[in-house]
């Protein structure tokens, strides 16, 4: 920096002779003339006087300066602030000489020259900032090279001057952590969570080489993580992952993501307490587009593996071992188990991906970490995810995968959550995405089906809901999982599932849900009970919702969603079982079912008929088919008969076109097809249904040498037990309701039309 051979002056030469004598006032004197009189003069060639006798002092005065340390560089830092940019210079020449010399005692001093160079690194001076560069790189060099750096007290200065907005002061304090992080005696790593904030905030600096540097230093902080993971303060930094994984910036957000992934594989359970920020800050990346691709996979890596942490324990219903003991080691099953999936696709905050060797979080036996999963906060971060209509789908699937798991892994506590939840989630049948209504669909069956909800405090329905079923829904019988107060002792058959008392409840809101959205029936009614059908038992859903449209109000609708279930159950590969078991009326259950279906059916007088067709009664569908004349025929009426006729033709009524083969044991079906024939008027299903009854054989001509032996090829014992007139009353009934209603509509339709007029 053209320094000045500063040994040949007489401040110099006064000062050695001091040194020779030993006379420590002298000397000090000497340094308080320099500085009260000189370099804190208020002219400038004084003050550049005594800066530069300041600088033979420590010169002159060789290892001993470190014994007048402090009243050497106090009037030079005080130069720093001066507004003649060559007086800064010279203060930088007069400090980089007195450290020179001094070396490692100037340590004890490092904040406030630190604090000083902090600012001239921003001077605008060019000059001045070269000047300052130099004297920064000595002071690097003594650092590094000493053991006795008061990291301690260095680091509330570092948390002060990382905020600063300056380019250029930040690129000073980045390239300080790095050396101080190069250090092996230094050990910055415990200090972290004072500076990762601010960190942060830097890489989100204009500056590209800032920003590269910024992203180096956190590099170099992670791989120091993942080999010393123990003694990582992984709970303290939790938050400020959780702010910066938030972030508008995408470096920021990226890094900040890539650091949450690895502290929640490295940390694994300790980050519970925490779970609720860092589902708000991932569950929005989840639906990202491709132009944020790597944050996305980052998050879905970090969304995995927190909700592995989830185990079974943490359901203990006692509130006092809520906050359990645990090792902190994450076993095999809370960890990604796959590190390549990990990290497939993503960027570490360093630029650098090859951290595969990475260390798990290891304690010894008699270090314990008292973990608690926040289990409200997690359901209130679902809940107003699933409220928000703007998120994307993957966000709404993650979700509803959330408390599936949850539902799953810690039952008891989720259904104190349930009567919060279950309208969101009645809602969400209404999604635009098949994906989004089947993870919906699988919660709500869980939640019907768990034996969680079986408990003294959860009716099946409230209000005018809560009333007597006659549908005997199968209560769970795992006594060993509930505690003997919830668990109420009726047997069920071991092939069905068991239901809760939140099934009904379901059903019949389900239900409600069709009435009010009949938008929903038509476009998802059919999808949404097929998969109803596999999720849970199919007999038990169609025999409640037999049972709740019994005693339904609006008779239109329910003739709709009578008509809908049937369709489903003539139809749907899911319904193969159920119809089997009706088909053959064989046990109680199967009558039982029929009955209960029947009565309900009767709102639909062609869909009762087909479900005849299915049970193989055709004396009583016939019965029914001789009624049709007493009822008011309509278009509609015709194109369901229309309809009737077509699945008549399809394979699940093959076993009915055999039959007629048994003209003699079935003559009934044949009566009952002939009066389907009459209704029709004369159309392509009138041809169809005329043309098959035209291959029914003449009786005689089908008779063979054993026709004088009971035939038993298709003949069906009739089912006991069933009382048929009564049903045929009932139908009638119901028809009668029906014909009552469409009047008043019609009615109230003329009545609106006279105002119209008037």
């Amino acid at each position: 920096v053209g320094l000045e051979d500063l040994s040949n002056r007489d401040d110099s030469v006064l000062v050695r002779e001091f040194v020779a004598q030993n006379n420590t006032s002298q000397i000090k004197h000497v340094i308080q003339i320099l500085s009260q009189e000189f370099a804190l003069s208020q002219h400038p060639h004084s003050r550049k006087g005594g800066l530069i006798g300041l600088a033979a002092c420590s010169i002159a005065l060789g290892k001993d300066s470190g014994l007048y340390l402090k009243e050497l560089i106090e009037p030079v830092l005080t130069c720093f602030n001066d507004a003649d940019s060559r007086l800064r210079y010279y203060a930088c020449e007069a400090l980089y000489n007195i450290v020179k010399v001094a070396r490692g005692s100037v340590l004890p001093h490092f904040n406030v020259l630190f604090d000083g160079l902090s600012k001239l690194a921003a001077d605008p001076d060019p000059n001045v900032k070269s000047g300052s560069e130099l004297l920064d790189r000595l002071l690097k060099d003594i650092v590094t090279e000493s053991n006795q750096f008061d990291l301690v007290g260095f680091i509330p200065l570092l948390r002060e001057r990382i905020y600063s907005n300056n380019q250029y002061a930040r690129q000073f304090i980045i390239s300080w952590i790095l050396v101080l992080e190069s250090v092996p005696d230094i050990n910055l790593l415990d200090y972290l969570p004072e500076i990762l904030d601010g960190l942060f905030q830097i890489l989100g600096d204009n500056s590209k080489e800032i920003r590269k540097m910024c992203e180096v230093a956190l590099g170099e902080f992670l791989k120091e993580i993942k080999k010393n993971p123990s003694s990582v303060k992984f709970a303290e930094m939790a938050n400020i992952l959780v702010i910066h994984c938030q972030a508008a910036d995408d470096l920021i957000q990226l890094t900040a993501m890539c650091w949450m992934r690895e502290f929640i594989q490295l940390a694994g359970r300790v980050m519970l307490p925490y779970s609720s920020g860092i589902l708000t800050a991932v569950l929005p990346c989840l639906s990202y587009d491709d132009r944020k691709k790597n944050i996305k996979e980052v998050a879905n890596v970090c969304n995995q593996s927190l909700m592995k942490l989830v185990i079974p324990e943490d359901d203990e219903m006692d509130e006092a071992k809520q906050s359990m003991t645990l090792l902190a080691e994450p076993t095999p099953e809370e960890s990604i188990s796959n590190p390549e999936a990990a990290s497939s696709g993503s960027l570490e905050a360093s630029g650098d991906s090859n951290f595969s060797n990475s260390s798990v979080f290891t304690v010894t036996s008699s270090e314990r970490i008292q973990v608690t999963l926040n289990l409200d906060g997690i359901v209130q971060v679902l809940d107003c995810h699933l409220h928000d209509t703007s998120i994307g789908m993957m966000t709404r699937i993650a979700v509803l995968k959330w408390l599936y798991h949850l539902y799953i892994k810690t039952p008891r506590k989720m259904f104190r959550h349930t009567d919060s939840l279950f309208p969101i989630l009645l809602r969400t049948l209404s999604d635009e995405s098949d994906e989004v209504i089947l993870k919906d669909l699988e919660v709500l069956a869980e939640i019907a089906s768990s034996p969680a909800g079986q408990t003294e405090g959860h009716g099946a329905s409230d209000g005018s809901e809560a009333r007597p079923s006659p549908v005997e829904l199968h209560v769970p019988a795992r006594a060993s999982q509930l505690s003997s107060s919830g668990t109420k002792g009726l047997e069920c058959s071991p092939s069905t599932p068991t239901m809760n008392s939140y099934f009904y409840k379901f059903m019949i809101n389900l239900l409600k849900r069709f009435s009010s959205e009949r938008k929903l029936l038509e476009t998802r009614g059919a999808f949404i009970i097929r998969q109803l059908c596999l999720l849970l038992n199919a007999e038990n859903i169609f025999h409640s919702m037999a049972d709740i449209l019994l005693r339904e109000e609006d008779l239109k609708f329910a003739s709709t969603m009578v008509h809908t279930l049937n369709t489903i159950l003539l139809t749907s590969s899911e319904l193969f079982q159920l119809r089997n078991q009706l088909k053959d009326l064989k046990t109680p259950e199967s009558r039982n079912l029929f009955c209960c279906l029947y009565r309900s059916w009767c709102h639909n007088p062609v869909t009762t008929v087909s479900l005849c067709f299915l049970t193989q009664n055709y004396k009583h569908a016939y019965d029914l088919i001789q009624k049709f004349g007493d009822l008011e025929v309509t278009v509609d009426f015709l194109t369901e008969v229309d309809k009737l006729v077509q699945l008549i033709e399809c394979p699940i009524f093959t076993y009915l076109r055999l039959q007629l083969l048994d003209v003699k044991n079935n003559p009934y079906l044949i009566k009952a097809l002939y009066g389907l024939l009459m209704l029709l008027p004369q159309s392509s299903a009138f041809q169809l249904l005329s043309h098959r009854l035209q291959c029914v054989p003449n009786p005689e001509l089908m008779q063979t040498a054993d026709s004088t032996k009971p035939s038993t090829g298709f003949k069906r014992a009739s089912a006991s037990n069933i009382d048929y007139t009564e049903l045929l009353q009932h139908f009638e009934k119901v028809q009668n309701k029906h014909l009552e209603a469409r009047h008043q509509r019609a009615g109230r339709a003329e009545q609106l039309d006279r105002r119209v007029v008037l």
